[in-house]
């Protein structure tokens, strides 16, 4: 403690030490705890729209706080014309507007003196009377501030967490149903800011979807064991050569290559040398799949199972159709690898396109 009883003023400058003075003992009746102001401005700045406060009068706070010196109260006594200056030089009608705002809301007293001045003055014996704008009711809510804008971070941590998790149930079902109407509605929602309780709400329908699809998916098959490991290897013998023929019968078939670089001209387009073969074809589309967000191994076993042709073809396709389609990766799963691959008709779909510019499948 300094002379006639004030606080010592080498303490840090975001710390105010609040003080009431008694007149008649001219010393300080009661100290309370150091409060950080800056910390008190930040949380009012956080929850600013709870108030109904703008930028603007977070600035004009921001400026009247700089003006508090460490140890000399929490009564700023600077000029309205130093006031604007310091904000950034708005007129002075507006700062008016934001001080009866900030009185209005109980942030803010206003004790003028006589001729309207703002200053502090002294009697010998410590007391003091100062007249100025008092910022004593700010840091007096600092408790309700604080615990506001930790509720509002919380609450915004959650909604974040929640929107994630929505995401990531809305890729699950893209890579199983790239067509459901489900995850179109929940993306249309999600264009607007929505309560946690709304993302909770479309949450559970996505997890219920997904539970349905994996029951679906997950149905065990009835299988016939073999009676012998002689039937075992006979079996698998069959497996493979009636996978090799499917192979072999998928790429014998005639795929229209002339009409499908002509029509497909966005894949062609990339291509640094001219398409004269299935092999290029093929060598092509490899190249196109990883740009496309098609991981390589997919492209793969979508070759080994449809063929390379036709899988080659699939590529060329969703690239001209990529303005309706979403996701080129969960697409080309589906036609291929999923459930509709056995719709899928490159010739059928080359026609459509050369005809009317679009096709679906």
């Amino acid at each position: 403690m300094g002379r006639n009883g004030r606080r010592s003023t080498n303490m840090a400058f975001t710390k105010l030490s609040v003080q009431t003075f008694d007149v008649g003992k001219g010393t300080p009746a009661t100290t309370t705890p150091e409060t950080d102001i800056w910390a008190v401005f930040r949380a009012l700045r956080d929850s600013r729209s709870l108030f109904g406060l703008r930028p603007g009068h977070v600035q004009t706070l921001q400026a009247m706080l700089s003006f508090l010196k460490p140890g000399h109260g929490d009564t700023v006594f600077a000029s309205n014309d130093a006031i604007c200056r310091r904000v950034g030089g708005i007129d002075e009608r507006t700062l008016r507007r934001h001080i009866d705002r900030f009185i209005e809301l109980g942030f803010m007293k206003r004790h003028d003196s006589p001729n309207r001045k703002r200053y502090r003055v002294k009697s010998s014996e410590g007391q003091s009377i100062s007249y100025g704008l008092s910022l004593a009711p700010l840091l007096e809510r600092a408790g309700e501030l604080l615990a506001t804008a930790q509720a509002m971070e919380n609450a915004r941590r959650d909604r974040v967490f929640l929107r994630k998790q929505i995401l990531t149930k809305l890729a699950q079902i893209d890579e199983a149903d790239p067509e459901n109407e489900l995850t179109h509605q929940v993306r249309r929602v999600l264009r607007r800011k929505l309560s946690i309780a709304e993302y909770h709400t479309l949450l559970g329908e996505l997890e219920a979807q997904c539970k349905q699809m994996s029951t679906a998916v997950d149905a065990p098959e009835t299988m016939k064991l073999p009676a012998n490991d002689g039937q075992t290897v006979r079996h698998h013998s069959k497996s493979e050569k009636e996978q090799k023929d499917l192979e072999s019968r998928t790429d014998s078939e005639t795929l229209p290559l002339q009409t499908l670089t002509t029509v497909c001209d966005q894949a062609t387009s990339f291509a640094t040398n001219s398409l004269k073969n299935w092999h290029d074809v093929e060598s092509h589309a490899r190249t196109l799949a990883p740009m496309m967000g098609i991981h390589e191994s997919t492209f793969e076993k979508a070759a080994r199972k449809i063929g390379s042709q036709k899988a080659s073809c699939a590529i060329f396709i969703i690239l001209q159709m990529s303005t309706r389609i979403r996701d080129f990766g969960a697409y080309f799963h589906s036609i291929t690898l999923g459930r509709r691959e056995s719709d899928f008709n490159p010739s059928l779909l080359l026609e459509r396109l050369s005809r009317f510019g679009t096709a679906t499948t």
